[in-house]
């Protein structure tokens, strides 16, 4: 029946089994004295919010179990602490497919060592059943045609706009007389 994590864990524990409690939240640095830790099981204890810092020093776990909980949603920074982890396990908890939700899939794309299972939105009910990954590869659809910004064909160039074409120009000769090319983009 614990509602926040202990403080007298010792600090040279490599597995943490604190499931099936009633941890509703993990604070920032929540484990910051157990730096040896490789696997810590955090599941069924109703988690809805986890501080972007909880996980701060936990360089060596290498699995972490949040399945059954109630996250909807991971806020940015929550696993940057992780690098070694291996395994993370996220279902049966009530993800929230929006843009808060994009964090969470984009740290586990480019982690791909990551092994994880359960990522699939169950809110808001448009998106139930998809997986997370859908739902944010469906984000960036293509846009419609008719919201698309309209430009006209042709413009007059403005004073400045000369300038800075005759300043491009110069600077693209200078660059070709040294033998390098640049390439600005934006």
């Amino acid at each position: 029946d614990l509602k926040k994590v202990p403080g007298n864990i010792p600090p040279d524990i490599a597995k943490l089994d604190l499931s099936n409690n009633k941890i509703r939240q993990l604070r920032a640095k929540e484990f910051e004295d157990v730096s040896e830790l490789k696997i810590l099981n955090l599941n069924s204890n109703g988690i809805s919010y986890i501080d972007p810092a909880a996980f701060s020093g936990l360089n060596n776990l290498e699995e972490l179990d949040l399945s059954n909980n109630s996250l909807q949603n991971f806020e940015y920074g929550v696993l940057e602490d992780l690098y070694f982890l291996k395994i993370l396990w996220l279902r049966e908890n009530p993800w929230r497919c929006d843009y808060n939700i994009h964090y969470l899939f984009y740290w586990l794309k480019h982690h791909y060592n990551v092994h994880y299972n359960g990522l699939e939105c169950k809110m808001p009910e448009e998106y139930k059943g998809w997986s997370v990954g859908k739902y944010v590869r469906s984000y960036y659809e293509e846009c419609p045609k008719d919201k698309l910004p309209v430009y006209p064909e042709t413009f007059d160039l403005d004073k400045d706009d000369e300038e800075w074409e005759r300043h491009k120009e110069q600077t693209v000769q200078t660059v070709k007389k040294h033998g390098v090319i640049v390439t600005v983009i934006g």
